[in-house]
């Protein structure tokens, strides 16, 4: 038996993860615990085959990439895309309905420039599903990007920190069942992590999957409040260290392959695993410095830069599309303020008419707008699925209380039961609404969609089974999502 000494785990910086390369160099080739290596390696696997699927059906594979821009916080429909009229006046919003591209659709007065491209996606006005426990931002965010929800919910309405033990993030899963075919980050989150007061960054790993499909994370020096973070952006990870040549890198990986060569019944053991693809992937990312040419902002020009405003939010944006351009699979945009806050946060409890007209909604409408037509123009919406939604919406009356948060007149509290989100690109139907919500936004009129078919309709796209079978931290097969497609989004 090889052994490599050292303390279980220890040298390992996450050592809750399942059986590795370096593990097998311990247990070399004797049973453990009456198990054949073979037999554990096999109760590893973490995919088996999808349940049959129409391949035919309207969408599927249609994307190669996805972007998620992710609304945290809880954007009010009503006093953006859902206006409504011949209401109450707690329940009108205070700004006035436009016109947009489409005939007899409107937008509130605070979407000029989302107006003017709605011809460019689909919006969905009837997104909407009851809660499981309270009505808290971080319980919505993990349902929204797991496809499952939490029975950890605390008294406060908080849950606990990212788990080891969590479904894996949708970007995640993606990424396992369609590894990257260019040498690029696979997976990336921008420019924040999920975060509701103290808990941050629940339903943003890969959890049961491992660290090894977590994205990478873009997370710039600077708080919130900082609109010029995006130019202190740093990939020192995605450099090569200036006493580390090429040659003397690959010469490096060659001793690596040399090692191997030696290990023959240790490397039939885990080829299952693709282990020298993976090294080789993450060699070449470097050396191909493609992921370090996609984050360099400063390539555009500067009416570019403006176009997608010169905040964190739009070169977040801007950052989006040069990424997928260079190969990314899937990133997500995370709205630049944390949950249950206030300035440009979405969760306008108090202060609803100033921040939403001076901060918010301007934010979004041009890094937005700048972004789908961007894409469109340069093609990238052939393929590229983009999905626009917050964990919920705002409820219809303002000033009343419906999650135990203290709501001024002017604020507008957590609402689940109808709310609205844009899909765009890879097939997705240009220029139409999907649904309709009541006469005060209260609730689906029609064609209600919950967080979990959205989810659905994002593996289709990709052209993933949404039954595939995963197994989690226990052996334990789950679906990635217990949901159907909504195929009419589809063209």
């Amino acid at each position: 038996m090889l052994t490599i000494p050292g303390q279980p785990g220890k040298d390992l910086c996450d050592p809750h993860l399942p059986v590795t390369r370096r593990h097998l160099l311990r247990v070399g080739g004797s049973n453990l615990l009456g198990l054949s290596l073979a037999a554990l390696l096999k109760g590893q696997r973490t995919v088996s085959a999808a349940a049959a699927t129409d391949h035919h059906a309207a969408g599927w594979g249609k994307a190669k990439s996805v972007v998620m821009i992710y609304l945290q916080g809880g954007p009010s429909q009503l006093d953006l895309w859902d206006p409504k009229e011949n209401v109450p006046d707690n329940v009108r919003s205070i700004f006035s309905s436009i016109s947009t591209k489409l005939p007899g659709i409107q937008f509130a007065e605070t979407l000029p420039q989302l107006a003017m491209v709605n011809d460019k996606f689909t919006m969905i006005r009837s997104m909407s599903y009851t809660p499981n426990g309270l009505f808290n931002h971080t319980a919505a965010i993990y349902q929204f990007m797991t496809g499952y929800t939490t029975d950890k919910v605390s008294p406060s309405g908080q849950l606990e920190p990212p788990s080891p033990k969590d479904f894996p993030n949708f970007g995640s899963n993606i990424v396992r069942l369609k590894p990257p075919t260019e040498p690029m980050l696979p997976f990336v989150m921008l420019p924040r992590p999920l975060q509701e007061s103290e808990v941050v960054g629940k339903g943003g790993t890969a959890g049961f999957l491992g660290r090894g499909f977590d994205p990478y994370t873009l997370y710039p020096s600077g708080d919130d409040m900082d609109m010029n973070k995006m130019e202190s952006i740093r990939v020192d990870d995605l450099q090569l260290q200036p006493h580390v040549f090429g040659d003397r890198l690959r010469r490096r990986a060659r001793l690596r392959d040399l090692l191997n060569e030696g290990m023959p019944e240790i490397d039939k053991a885990v080829s299952s695993y693709n282990l020298d693809t993976y090294y080789d992937q993450a060699l070449n990312l470097v050396l191909s410095g493609r992921a370090r040419d996609a984050f360099n902002l400063k390539a555009e020009t500067e009416t570019t830069r403006d176009r997608y405003g010169r905040n964190t939010f739009g070169q977040s944006c801007l950052l989006a599309r040069r990424l997928v351009e260079a190969g990314t699979r899937v990133v997500e945009v995370i709205w630049p303020k944390v949950a249950n806050s206030d300035h440009h946060s979405w969760d306008h409890h108090t202060d609803l008419s100033e921040r939403m007209k001076t901060k918010s909604a301007p934010m979004l409408d041009s890094g937005l707008s700048a972004f789908l037509t961007d894409m469109d123009e340069r093609g990238l919406l052939e393929d590229t699925l983009v999905v626009c939604v917050g964990e919920f919406g705002r409820s219809p009356q303002r000033g009343v209380s419906t999650s135990g948060n203290n709501n001024s007149a002017d604020g507008r509290d957590h609402w689940p039961y109808c709310f609205t989100s844009i899909v765009a690109g890879a097939g997705i139907r240009r220029g139409n609404v999907h649904g309709e919500s009541d006469e005060t936004a209260s609730a689906p009129k029609t064609d209600a969609v919950h967080p979990t078919q959205l989810l659905a309709t994002i593996y289709h796209a990709l052209g993933i089974a949404p039954d595939t079978i995963v197994y989690n931290h226990l052996n334990q097969p789950r679906e990635l999502v217990k949901a159907e497609v909504v195929n009419n989004l589809f063209a």
